[in-house]
Order: C-alpha cells, then structure tokens, then sequence
C-alpha cells in the first residue's frame, strides 16, 4: 500500500537529515524517503543504516532516493528514481517484486513510459517553484495536473511534488491525484503531519519518543 503522505527528508548535513527523519517518524509520518545528495556510496550506506534503524522503531516505510543496491542491502521498503537514475525494470530485477519502486515525472509523456515499466507510484510534478528542483520542467499547477490525470486514467497512485503546502492539498485532491510528497513544509513544523494526514485522510502513525543512543533509553 502506498502511504498518501510522503515526506522527503532536508537537511545541510547527513546528521540534519537523520534528526528530521526521526522527528518526522515520531510525528506521525508513515513513508519517509531518504534524499541525501552529494555524498560517496560508503558514507550513504552507513547514513542508510542509521535511516533504516530509526523507522523500524517506528513502523515506518523507508524508501531510498536513486540508489536502488543500497536500498536492498539495508532491506528498505523502496526505492524513488529520478528520471536520470536507473531504469525501473533494472531496479525490480535487482529488488525483486515487494519493495516499492517509485518514479519521478514532469509531463504526460513520463507517466506513460513509468507505466509501461510498471512502477509501484508516480511522482508526478513540480507543482510550483522550488529551490530543490530548479531544473525540473515548468510547473504544473492545478490545471496541468487535472489534464494530465484525466489522460491517463490509471489506478496508478500519482504523488503530487514540488513546492506543497497545507493550503494546496484540498485543491489537488480534486484533480484526483492520490497523495502528496512534502519536504520543506514539513521540515518546517513537523506538527504539520498530524494536519496533512487529516487532510488526506490518511491514519497518523502513533507519537512516539526515540532516542539515538540507545543507552540512554536504558537509563532508570
């Protein structure tokens, strides 16, 4: 089951990333995607690592940006692939058929070829401007997704990216989109999940509190 919220994780640092990924997990997220740019595959192994620890306590899914081997290695529940990362077909071969496979689309022409390679979800977007997607094709809005939607009819759940925010959501249920991917909105006030989950009628995860060193969580 793909979750209908999908936070995707910020952060200067790879230890930034794994304090907002927990604090997300411990606010009700029950998909996080783990999007850690410009690090060598040893350092995001070890950073997976730690991901993968952290959303097991909570129960939940963790979904790896690109990097579909290291996904397998620490057993996460998916991976996402930019449209210049692997091939979908090449990713389900390595991963086999239960871990989710997501990808990354800008126009209907993209959806119609994830498709054909039979992803698990579409990411579909921007819907506005953001910093973290400059190069990505022009935004979308509300029209570009009702027209894209109304051509593909498909039971395919499409995630609407780029730039959301609360306020947007209601709106873009309407064009029939399934859920929505966040980062920034939610980095920003992580109380906003309880909100979003509402919105989109998706069941929050119970709060929990999680400490990374474990020993502390044996103190009396």
């Amino acid at each position: 089951m793909i979750s209908k919220l999908h936070y995707i994780s910020q952060g200067k640092t790879p230890e930034v990333h794994l304090a907002n990924i927990q604090k997300a997990c411990s606010s009700g997220a029950d998909w996080v995607q783990l999007r850690l740019k410009n690090v060598d595959e040893e350092s995001l192994l070890q950073v997976t690592l730690k991901a993968r620890e952290i959303t097991s306590h909570f129960q939940t899914r963790l979904i790896i940006n690109d990097h579909y081997k290291i996904a397998k290695k620490v057993n996460a529940d998916g991976v996402h692939l930019g449209k210049t990362d692997a091939c979908p077909l090449e990713a389900r071969e390595h991963l086999g058929k239960w871990i989710s496979i997501g990808g990354t689309a800008n126009t209907l022409e993209d959806c119609e070829n994830l498709l054909k390679k039979e992803v698990d979800y579409i990411g579909l977007g921007p819907f506005r401007f953001t910093q973290t997607k400059k190069n990505l094709s022009p935004t979308l809005g509300l029209q570009g997704y009702q027209a894209i939607l109304d051509e593909l009819q498909t039971t395919t759940p499409i995630i609407a990216i780029g730039g959301i925010t609360i306020a947007d959501v209601p709106e873009l249920l309407k064009t029939g989109i399934y859920g929505i991917a966040a980062s920034t909105e939610i980095t920003a006030n992580f109380n906003s999940i309880a909100t979003l989950n509402k919105i989109l009628n998706t069941p929050a995860t119970q709060e929990q509190v999680y400490k990374f060193d474990k020993s502390k969580n044996d103190e009396r």
